[in-house]
C-alpha cells in the first residue's frame, strides 16, 4: 500500500481473505481505498497535463509562421540514437554496392570494423547448401594482410592491393556522402 504501512496480520472471514494494513506511526488500520483514490487522481492530473500540452502544440503550429518554423526546425534536428551495430549494418549495405550488382539469393557485406580492420563477407545458396566466405583485411604499417576465415595471414600485393585500396577509398567516400 504505502511505504509507511506494514502488513501485520491477515484475517479470514467466511470465504474471503481480508488483509488489514496498519500504519507504522499511529498503529491504526489504513483505508486501502485511500491509496487507490490517490492513484486515480494522479492519473487524471497527468491526462489533463498531456491534453494541455497537445493543445499548446496545436496552437503553436497553427499560430504564427515563426512558431511553425521553430517546430519544423526542431523536428528536423531530432534524430534517433543509433547503436554501433546499426551504423555497421548501414555501412555494410552501402559497402556491398561497391562490387557490382548482388545476385539474387546472395548476401554481401563490406565494412570497416575497426581503425585498421576491414571485413568482406558474402553468403549464398548453391545446390541447396549455404555457402559463405568471410575475409578479414588487416592494415598494418608494413602492408595489408588478408585473413580468410580459418586461414593464415597473407600479405596482398599487386592488383589485389590496388583493388583493395580503391574499394576502401570508394567506401569512405560513399558513406561520407550517403550516411554521414
Amino acid at each position: 500500500m504505502s511505504p509507511k504501512s506494514t502488513r501485520i496480520k491477515s484475517l479470514v472471514s467466511g470465504r474471503r481473505d481480508v488483509t488489514v494494513y496498519y500504519s507504522r506511526k499511529t498503529g491504526l488500520p489504513i483505508d486501502p481505498l485511500k491509496n487507490v483514490k490517490k492513484e486515480q487522481a494522479a492519473k487524471k492530473k497527468a491526462a489533463e497535463r498531456k491534453a494541455k500540452r497537445a493543445e499548446r502544440r496545436k496552437q503553436s503550429v497553427g499560430g504564427s509562421k515563426k512558431s511553425f518554423l521553430k517546430s519544423l526546425f526542431h523536428m528536423q534536428n531530432v534524430r534517433p540514437r543509433l547503436t554501433e551495430a546499426d551504423l555497421i549494418n548501414a555501412e555494410s549495405s552501402l559497402g556491398a554496392m561497391l562490387f557490382g550488382p548482388i545476385p539474387k539469393g546472395h548476401r554481401r557485406e563490406f565494412f570497416r570494423f575497426k581503425h585498421n580492420v576491414w571485413i568482406f563477407h558474402e553468403s549464398w545458396f548453391e545446390n541447396g547448401e549455404k555457402r559463405e566466405t568471410t575475409i578479414t583485411y588487416e592494415v598494418r604499417e608494413n602492408g595489408v594482410y588478408k585473413i580468410p576465415l580459418g586461414g593464415e595471414y597473407v600479405k596482398i600485393r599487386g592488383a589485389e592491393l590496388e583493388n583493395f585500396c580503391r574499394a576502401t577509398a570508394e567506401y569512405l567516400k560513399l558513406i561520407k556522402t550517403r550516411l554521414y
